[in-house]
This record gives structure tokens, C-alpha cells and sequence, in this order.
């Protein structure tokens, strides 16, 4: 069973804003708190609204998808954004998960699959569809993964959060796994960021990885 989420929207395109919000009305735990047509109609209803998940297109008036990201995730960082559009373009992927998005999914994508992404960013964690990790496969596979540990070190507890992390699992899945509670989950993961110097999921993984903590 899912938990209550609330959630706002934002599409330029009328009709696709419509059906996406006929799709998510059907859900009960969802719970539509409101939808924008611009990036800055939907700074003003995050300021209102304080969702648990954002949905963006990326191409918006005014202010893009990305733009609205980094904004969102200055003021509002427990705040979980999905962009969900046409595009799937490498550089998109990557601008759109450094500004700090939780997830990435194309318009194509199953209703199951944006279910499943919402609740996973509602709890802090990061999901991308079929395509965009194959991207980031990509882009990782690249990395050198000889380079040396820096002096920074990590407990036990948080090199296997780490890795964790790297698998996407949310917070609670973490706990589950690892037999504790959220809230020191929550912790670990602060001091690991802080470790890492990451702003976003994607970076955690990318340091574990160059740094021979997690391998793909």
C-alpha cells in the first residue's frame, strides 16, 4: 500500500495536464494540491502548497523544468521532483538530475511506473525509467573507478547505506534491509552527502563508484 502524497503538477500543454491529472485523481492515496502552466506559476504554488512530489515538463514558459529544479531544491529540499517529458536527450537526463531532480521519466511511461516514482521521491529517493538508465549507464561507465579513497572515512553501517542508495532504494527500504530505523537512516545519509560533497542521489552513487564503494 502506498502513503497519502500530495502532489502539483506543471505542463504547458493543456490536454496532457488534464489527463495526467484524471490519471492521478483515480488514486486515493495521491492527493492533487494543484497545476501550473509555467515554471513561475508553479514556484508560486510550491510556495503555497509545500507538495510532497512534483511532477514538471521540462520545455515550460518563463521558467524551464531545470530552472524551476534548482530553485525548488534551494528552498524546499525535502520537496521529491519527477520530470516527466517527450525529451530524452543525454543532456537533458544530465542537467535535469545535477539541478537535483528525484526522477526522470519519459511521457511514454506505464501509470505503474510513475506510481512507483512518485512514492519513491515522496521518500527522498531517486528513480529513472528504462531509458534514462541507460543513460546514466553510460555516463558512469565512463568514470575511472582506480582512483584512490580519498582520506575521507566511512562506518560500516554508512558504506552499506551507500550502496544502498546506489540501488535506488528509498529510505524505508534501507531501514528494512539494514534492520534500522528511518530516522537514523535519515542521518546516515546526511553524513554521507556531507562525505561526499553530492548534491543529489546521482552524485552519491557517482562517488561510490569512482571510489570503489558500489560496483554497477
Amino acid at each position: 500500500m502506498y502513503k497519502p502524497v500530495s502532489v502539483v503538477i506543471a505542463d504547458d500543454h493543456s490536454l496532457f495536464r488534464e489527463g495526467l491529472l484524471l490519471l492521478l485523481e483515480k488514486e486515493k492515496h495521491i492527493s492533487i494540491t494543484g497545476e501550473a502552466a509555467d515554471g513561475d506559476a508553479l514556484l508560486s504554488l510550491i510556495e503555497q502548497q509545500e507538495p510532497d512530489v512534483v511532477i514538471t515538463d521540462i520545455d515550460m514558459p518563463v521558467k524551464n523544468g531545470i530552472e524551476v529544479t534548482r530553485i525548488v531544491k534551494q528552498r524546499y529540499p525535502q520537496t521529491g521532483i519527477l520530470a516527466l517529458t517527450m525529451f530524452g536527450q543525454d543532456e537533458l537526463v544530465v542537467d535535469m538530475i545535477e539541478a537535483g531532480a528525484n526522477g526522470y521519466l519519459l511521457k511514454n511511461s506505464k501509470k505503474e511506473e510513475l506510481l512507483l516514482a512518485i512514492e519513491i521521491a515522496s521518500e527522498g529517493g531517486a528513480y529513472f525509467c528504462e531509458h534514462t538508465n541507460l543513460q546514466l549507464s553510460k555516463m558512469i561507465a565512463g568514470i575511472k573507478t582506480n582512483i584512490p579513497t580519498p582520506a575521507v572515512t566511512f562506518s560500516s553501517s554508512e558504506t552499506e547505506v551507500m550502496r544502498l542508495i546506489c540501488t535506488q532504494k528509498s529510505n524505508k527500504e534501507i531501514a528494512d534491509v539494514l534492520q534500522l530505523s528511518v530516522k537514523t537512516v535519515e542521518k546516515m545519509r546526511t553524513r554521507i552527502f556531507e562525505k561526499t560533497g553530492a548534491t543529489n542521489l546521482v552524485g552519491v552513487a557517482i562517488y561510490a563508484i569512482k571510489h570503489g564503494y558500489y560496483k554497477p
